[in-house]
């Protein structure tokens, strides 16, 4: 079967393998199922347990088996980990970090990516991005918001740019900056006002 190869990190194999590998590394302690993956990846379950019988056979992943229960992690004792995690971590694991960093942000209503890193997330073509630009939904203090930024930043290893918008403005069609990021590939982060906002979790 031919896969599409990555298109944020053309060294990775697919997309779905840089999705995997960004779930388990933006936090290698953590253990996930199979289903907690194939819900995270958006693919199916014979194409996840493939992928991730080919990162665990390169000892990138480690598996156990809690009765029908396989559970997944990474293995930050790979000699790779650390290279390879940078790469994830600044291409896949963008969406995980950013929901990681802004999650339960007083007044925060909705976060999405938008702008070059989410053109190639959503499979369009391009150069790698420079930054990261998020625009929260709501109305969060602006302290907290940087504060956030100011840790993903860190993570991600890129310039984090975070907007503030009224849910109001969102709505509305007179923004020229809301009808832009409208018209052009976006990944939502997080929704606490679906579907009144018009937006699906990605």
């Amino acid at each position: 079967m031919k896969v599409d190869p990555s298109s944020l990190a053309p060294m990775l194999r697919s997309d779905t393998q840089g999705r995997i590998l960004a779930r388990l590394m933006t936090d290698p302690s953590q253990r996930y199922t199979l289903t907690d993956l194939v819900r995270w990846v958006e693919s199916s379950m014979p194409t996840v347990m493939r992928e991730v019988g080919r990162a665990e056979a390169a000892g990138i992943l480690t598996t156990e088996k809690i009765g029908p229960i396989r559970l997944v992690k990474a293995n930050p004792t790979h000699p790779l980990y650390d290279a390879l995690s940078q790469i994830v971590l600044t291409t896949y694991g963008v969406p995980a970090i950013i929901e990681r960093e802004f999650d339960g942000l007083i007044g925060a209503t909705a976060v999405i990516i938008f702008g070059s890193w989410a053109h190639l997330y959503n499979g369009d073509a391009g150069r790698s991005p420079n930054d990261i630009d998020v625009l929260i939904i709501g109305s969060p203090s602006r302290e907290l918001v940087d504060a956030a930024a100011d840790r993903a930043e860190n993570k991600i290893g890129l310039p984090v740019q975070a907007t503030i918008r009224s849910v109001e403005n969102w709505k509305e069609d007179n923004d020229p900056f809301i009808n832009g990021i409208k018209s052009k590939p976006f990944t939502v982060v997080f929704n606490t006002e679906e579907p009144a906002l018009g937006l699906a979790l990605d």
